[in-house]
């Protein structure tokens, strides 16, 4: 077991970066020794195609591959690894499930539900499926804490509501939805259930089979993994109606001039191409760093961390808090009174003190919210309480700067 206490001494970054305070790990997280390792002994060591070769370096690799795809399930507590689906990332996956419901379910007077509070990667792409299909996209509304009521979703599920997707953390504001009963809910009505798990998975115990969903998808990027790898979990009893989200080599084993005779069964017809098996190993690797911790721990030391950041920032008389301060989560957005987000995220940036600005890829949801833009300071195993003392004496010093005084309403940098 790795104790917290110590874990910022195996990110390598932060023996070179000494004085960095890296609180943007909502956006992407920092990747422990552990993982440079094993992408670095894949390279040197085993580096070959998978399931194209009998040379032993080609196998090899696809012992790693497959190696990787077992941990992942195990990590999430999958019945079987051939649920676990590789992909670049959660919007990859989300798009995936999204494309296949567009072409195969969904039809002229279907419905789609999903929360006020989703990010982009998980509103856009259904409503790319609905318009295409002819179907109706239902939001729903969160309330001035950006949580939602559970009988406002009830409301929503008709016998016309062909699936339901829901975040299992905001990205912004880091409240938690209560996926398990949203899940029965939708169940109960016989409605499939995605979650987007991109800010869940590494901070709490994720086990798809308690939550029965039908699908869970997440990017490795965010639980201290590599670039460009994802997961998306498929409940086996959504597995034979999907089609390939692509098509190419390393789907098919049976194949002439007209058609596709023979798939490969589950995971493998999913995934085309040459893939991705260093990011695999590395996710794979990103997930033992995780366990090693232990998730409760992780847990409690975010609880930690959000409480004292509310409380220090919240006393400063010109920061505004955004969300529920009883959440405590692993993610706080707060506003500067009269400040572009911009501009305070330049000053923080001056401290050396990495956070996020903007609108998080979630407009609707900030746009619900009232306000430009927040700073979104977000939690990692590598982050002490004295992080967010530092924060709270910046912003004592924070001014005006050129997005407030030249672009008060612009959002976005070009």
């Amino acid at each position: 077991m790795v104790s917290i206490n110590q874990a910022k001494k195996d990110f390598p970054i932060f023996t070179r970066e000494e004085s960095l305070i890296y609180l943007d790990n909502a956006a992407t997280t920092q990747k422990p020794a552990a993982v440079i390792d094993a992408m670095t002994h894949y390279y040197s060591h085993i580096n070959a195609n998978v399931g194209r070769s009998v040379h032993k370096l080609s196998t090899r690799s696809h012992e790693a591959y497959e190696a990787s795809r077992q941990t992942l399930s195990q990590f999430i507590n999958a019945a079987s690894a051939s649920s676990i689906i590789f992909t670049k990332g959660t919007t990859e996956a989300i798009n995936f499930v999204a494309q296949n419901f567009a072409k195969r379910r969904l039809q002229q007077g279907d419905e789609v539900v999903v929360t006020g509070m989703e990010h982009h990667s998980n509103l856009l792409p259904w409503q790319t499926a609905c318009q295409e299909a002819g179907a109706t996209l239902h939001v729903v509304p969160i309330d001035a804490t950006g949580r939602i009521r559970l009988e406002d979703f009830q409301t929503l599920l008709s016998p016309k509501t062909r699936l339901v997707a829901i975040a299992h953390v905001s990205n912004v504001l880091g409240v938690t939805n209560p996926v398990r009963d949203m899940a029965r809910l939708a169940r109960e009505r016989d409605i499939p259930v995605l979650v987007d798990g991109a800010q869940a998975i590494a901070h709490v115990k994720v086990d798809v089979q308690d939550l029965d969903v039908d699908f869970y998808c997440f990017s490795g990027h965010k639980m201290y993994g590599p670039q460009g790898i994802g997961v998306l979990y498929v409940n086996p009893r959504q597995t034979e109606w999907l089609a390939p989200f692509q098509t190419g080599g390393g789907v098919a084993y049976g194949v002439n001039y007209e058609r596709v005779t023979h798939f490969l069964p589950a995971p493998h017809r999913f995934e085309a191409g040459t893939p991705n098996v260093a990011g695999a190993v590395g996710l794979a690797r990103a997930a033992d760093y995780l366990a090693a911790l232990d998730l409760d721990e992780v847990h409690r030391h975010d609880q930690a961390l959000f409480s004292h950041a509310a409380k220090q920032l919240g006393a400063l008389p010109h920061v505004q808090l955004f969300g529920a301060p009883g959440e405590q989560g692993s993610i706080l957005s707060f506003g500067i009174r009269d400040l572009h987000p911009y501009d305070v995220g330049n000053h923080l940036n001056s401290f050396d003190i990495a956070v996020r600005t903007g609108v998080h890829c979630a407009i609707p949801l900030v746009d619900s919210l009232g306000v430009l833009g927040t700073v979104r300071i977000s939690f990692s195993v590598y982050n002490t309480l004295a992080d967010i003392d530092t924060v709270a004496e910046a912003l004592v010093s924070v001014k005006p700067g050129p997005w407030t005084k030249e672009r008060p309403t612009s959002r976005f940098m070009h």
